[in-house]
């Protein structure tokens, strides 16, 4: 067993890393100690090697000039193993963006890297909960392939994940800002470095209206309203962007690197940085979806009514929708500091860079704040995605259905790699090269936990007076509020089965709102069968996936475990020799 004390740092003094890496013997765990400023990950000889030598870009790239469908295309073409760049904002909805056609929100380094690479108008996530949907990203798979749709249960050892496969691939993977996906002992040979800065207290966004309890009683309002949370530059934000852009600043070697970025910019509390929190007013807010619609689930009134939110106005809710708007413009300006620095740094020619989310918010829609587990409205599962791929055609829009984990294929594409295990991801390959994509494909999303799995539930901070108390009180008293659900969504129509609640389904071409429940509609019956068909087939193609390894059928030879006294196991072997 070998132990490494180290301090690692940048050139300019900044810690990066410093702890105890302890090599484990084959048949030992891993026991790693680190401060909460940097991690080095997998086995001791790959951590040194890689943060010694200051691993750099993947620079061999081909010469020959490329031409793409949808225009012209001035990059050079896809080098083999690209570096990757994985920009995450934290529940940010498509429609938020101007070049997804918001015609109020100012976002001109999204809408410069949709005109440079390919955007996809119609992604959704596979649950509107940010661990699952995490977790469903990096594996290909649906939530109920092995159940990862809690907060509390993310990627283990014994199964996959896209950054394994990467760093299995040459890759180093830098990980800058929060988890939800990967359990802790996943990380050590799945990551080479990750920081999650902590905000000091003073840059936390204070939440004006908290729940106060009243007899055992929530009375709110509870809107998750923040305050402006300070300087742009002193956020953990722009602290995990600083720390990709140290990643870009490297002397190049022929190592490929993967930068993940899962900011937590525009997840509530709403408040941004100073410049960004009053960027939009409240009164040029139009067209939130309407409140007290008839046929909803019933979680929507629950948690009007948790959280206090029926008394409130409609100017609340505009400015709900304002500050979340300021968030996202924020998230803007630091894609803008990363994109700057890819081009000072000559990585624009070696570098993919894409542009996602794990799902998005209501953000005042339908009376409602933040999100919910079992909501599968396009406010939460219809997500940005942005492509910009040395070699790939610039300003193309593929309007076909994709799915968010169709990322991890489309990586694993272009580092040249294959996935070794059964998963449901496609490449985007050809519709990054300019392609159309499937014009028939439908996406599939899950929500919402079973009743009789109280695991699942969100409710680690049962005290009255905090943020979250309302939506943790509410599922654990009422999970039929937040039992499971499944969608089914194409162009033209989206069925939401509830087992234990009210299903939905929608008309796009009468309703693009999802105003207009038509479930149970005679009308439209047919094309309620018809999904529900395409629903079922789905879950009968999707679950119960078996591993590639395989087991001998045969019993084992059979041995006196170590457990059993010395004496007791000398005496059983003696018996054994014997016959």
């Amino acid at each position: 067993m070998i132990t490494f004390v180290a301090s690692i740092q940048w050139g300019d003094g900044t810690n990066l890393a410093s702890g105890v890496l302890v090599v484990p013997g084959s048949a030992d765990m891993a026991k790693q100690e680190f401060s909460r400023r940097g991690f080095i990950g997998s086995s001791g000889a790959a951590v040194l090697a890689g943060l010694a030598s200051q691993i750099g870009a993947q620079t061999a790239v081909g010469e020959t000039p490329s031409t793409g469908v949808a225009g012209e295309v001035r990059r050079k073409q896809t080098p083999a193993q690209p570096n990757l760049v994985l920009f995450m904002p934290d529940e940010m909805r498509a429609d938020a963006l101007a070049c997804y056609g918001n015609p109020l929100t100012r976002t001109p380094n999204f809408d410069k890297l949709a005109q440079d690479g390919t955007r996809f108008a119609n992604c959704h996530v596979q649950f509107p909960v940010c661990g699952a949907s995490r977790c469903s990203l990096l594996t290909g798979w649906p939530t109920s392939v092995r159940g990862h749709r809690s907060l509390f249960y993310f990627l283990r050892p014994d199964e996959p994940n896209m950054f394994r496969y990467l760093r299995e691939a040459g890759y180093d993977v830098f990980w800058y800002g929060k988890n939800d996906a990967l359990a802790a002992e996943s990380f050590y040979d799945s990551v080479t470095m990750w920081n999650y800065p902590d905000p000091p207290s003073a840059r936390t966004p204070r939440v004006q209206h908290k729940p106060r309890p009243t007899g055992g009683k929530i009375t709110g309002p509870d809107t998750f309203i923040g305050q402006e949370t300070g300087d742009r530059a002193a956020t953990p934000e722009y602290a995990s962007i600083q720390s990709a852009i140290r990643i870009l600043e490297r002397k190049e070697t022929d190592r490929p690197f993967c930068i993940f970025l899962p900011l937590s910019s525009p997840h509530p509390p709403y408040g941004s940085p100073e410049g960004f929190n009053d960027m939009y007013s409240p009164a040029d807010i139009h067209g939130l979806r309407p409140r007290d619609l008839p046929r909803k689930p019933g979680y929507i009134s629950s948690i009007r009514k948790e959280y206090g939110l029926n008394g409130l106005s409609e100017d609340t809710f505009r400015k709900i929708r304002a500050l979340y708007y300021g968030m996202v413009s924020f998230s803007d300006w630091l894609l803008g500091e990363l994109l700057e620095a890819i081009e000072r740094t000559n990585h624009n020619q070696d570098t993919a860079v894409f542009v996602l989310s794990d799902h998005g918010d209501y953000a005042g829609d339908y009376g409602l704040v933040e999100k919910w587990p079992s909501g599968l409205e396009d406010t939460l599962t219809h997500v940005p995605l942005i492509a910009s791929v040395p070699g790939g055609a610039q300003g193309h829009i593929s309007e076909n259905m994709v799915e968010l984990f169709d990322v991890m294929a489309t990586c694993l594409d272009l580092a040249q790699t294959e996935a070794r295990h059964t998963h449901f991801a496609r490449s985007l390959m050809p519709q990054i090269h300019g392609g159309a994509g499937d014009p028939g494909r439908a996406v599939f999303s899950e929500g919402g936990y079973n009743t009789y799995e109280p695991q699942c539930f969100e409710d680690n901070d049962q005290t009255p007076g905090s943020l979250y108390y309302p939506k943790e009180h509410l599922e654990v008293t009422h999970p039929e509020d937040v039992s499971r659900a499944a969608m089914v969504r194409t162009h033209e129509y989206k069925l939401v089965s509830r087992p234990q609640g009210q299903s939905e389904l929608y008309i796009y071409k009468d309703d693009p709102q999802e105003l207009h429940n038509r479930f149970g509609d005679r009308d439209v019956s047919h094309i309620q069968c018809d999904l529900q068909q395409q629903l079922l087939h789905w879950y009968v193609n999707t679950t119960g996936i078996a591993p590639f390894d395989k087991d001998q059928r045969e019993c084992p030879p059979y041995y006196a475990t170590p457990s059993f006294p010395q004496s007791i196991q000398a005496s059983v072997r003696s018996i054994l020799d014997k016959g």
